[in-house]
């Protein structure tokens, strides 16, 4: 707390080893978490967990689970700077269809990424969290030169978008 009461947020790096993916294997759905890692000194894997085996039944896919994880979460953390990604394919008229949510607990939010305003199937890369190492690497570095003219110093990384795989993501 600041000296004037005012709760202070402080970030800190719990390790590199933290879990942050998880395969629900009976749903087909990946979910990973960024932001807040810790509720109550528990580790978000171990909530994770206990959602998993606590609110999920059989007939929950990648549609249902987004909404199910974050009203998990704010029943006994409904502040916490916690988000999600969801991910997995649901089959639509005997085709699989990719889906992609971004969820946030403090929010309430649940969003999907990978639609565009037409409808049609948006196929990249997402992240949240500590964005600003990724954004470093694929957004163009400019600086004014002493004309006050714009000049790139360093290019963005050439990335095909359409083409990210998961491999190459992580």
């Amino acid at each position: 707390k600041a000296p004037d009461g005012r709760d202070i947020k402080v970030e800190t790096v719990n390790s590199d080893a933290v879990t942050k993916t998880f395969l629900l294997e009976e749903q087909q759905v990946g979910i990973s978490n960024y932001g807040q890692d810790m509720i109550n000194g528990v580790p978000m894997a171990s909530y994770i967990g206990s959602f998993i085996e606590e609110a999920l039944v059989s007939a929950d896919d990648v549609a249902t689970i987004p909404k199910k994880l974050i009203d998990y979460f704010r029943d006994f953390a409904p502040k916490a700077d916690a988000g999600f990604h969801v991910v997995g394919y649901k089959k639509e008229q005997r085709i699989s269809v990719p889906y992609v949510f971004r969820c946030h607990v403090a929010n309430n939010k649940v969003e999907r990424r990978n639609v565009r305003p037409n409808k049609s199937i948006a196929y990249g890369a997402s992240w949240s969290g500590q964005t600003d190492i990724l954004t470093s690497i694929i957004n163009p570095v400019i600086i004014k030169d002493e004309k006050g003219q714009e000049k790139v110093i360093r290019a963005p990384a050439p990335i095909i978008w359409d083409a990210m795989t998961l491999q190459d993501a992580i």
